[in-house]
């Protein structure tokens, strides 16, 4: 059996005059730490990641997530570097929009939270009213992507999108105005589509914001062989080269006559 550890998220404060405690804390408020926790351990593609069990024990509220030691050794690097730089500039993003989230709800709610994980020694990252981990704004600048994959779903109610599978980056979701799905007559779904579209990526990493991707065009991918295209190009070029002079051409190309 594979070998775990945990990682704890402590959460401290009151609701009014109520102290949080199991008891108190809401099921949105669970839901929250559970979704953060996720990204925190396993940011990214989400496919391939080992089991994460939970449970809720008392102590203000003390949300304790089970996984592999292999995770919780990598965030209890994580989790010390962060303590030591007080910047989150140098997480992936999942990670630094997790530890955002935290702060966010300390400073809105005035809540206390207290990370560490299972391991001999390992440091504890408070997050409280008082801290300011967000990232540098400076780091992230609006560019142009192009993605290809098989769009697996498109539509929405309010804020329509497309979902474009990618080898490179997983399922993006991409914002596309309602006007053109609603306008295009083919189906879309399950079929190879390059799609060009801005978002933001950060300008010393490389890495894209995919929650901020916004659709601007559909691009036809077609990667059927077709032999008949590829003989008369070869055709043409077979002409193309058949009326040059290689001594001729050689002398243009190092720029002398000899």
């Amino acid at each position: 059996m594979e070998k775990t550890g945990y990682i704890e998220i402590k959460v401290s404060g009151s609701n009014g005059n109520i102290e949080l405690k199991p008891e108190t804390y809401d099921i949105k408020d669970v839901l929250g730490i559970i979704e953060q926790a996720e990204k925190i351990l396993f940011p990214g593609e989400k496919r391939e990641r080992p089991l994460i069990s939970y449970r809720m024990e008392e102590g203000s509220v003390r949300n304790i997530f089970v996984t592999s030691s292999q995770a919780i050794i990598s965030i209890g690097a994580v989790l010390g570097q962060i303590q030591s730089s007080k910047s989150i500039d140098f997480l992936e993003l999942d990670t630094a929009r997790a530890i955002e989230t935290f702060q966010e709800t300390a400073i809105k709610k005035d809540f206390v939270f207290e990370i560490r994980t299972s391991l001999q020694n390992a440091p504890i990252l408070k997050i409280d009213s008082l801290t300011q981990y967000f990232r540098t704004k400076e780091h992230w600048a609006e560019a142009e992507f192009y993605f290809y994959g098989k769009i697996t779903n498109a539509g929405g109610k309010e804020k329509a999108n497309i979902h474009l599978a990618t080898e490179e980056y997983g399922i993006l979701v991409i914002q596309t105005p309602q006007l053109f799905l609603a306008n295009r007559e083919e189906n879309l779904l399950y079929k190879i589509f390059g799609i060009r579209a801005r978002g933001k990526q950060n300008s010393e990493t490389g890495e894209i914001d995919k929650s901020s991707l916004t659709f601007l065009e559909l691009i036809d991918y077609n990667t059927i062989y077709d032999e008949a295209y590829l003989k008369d190009l070869r055709n043409k070029a077979k002409n193309w080269i058949n009326d040059i002079d290689p001594d001729s051409w050689l002398r243009d190309i190092r720029g002398y006559d000899a």
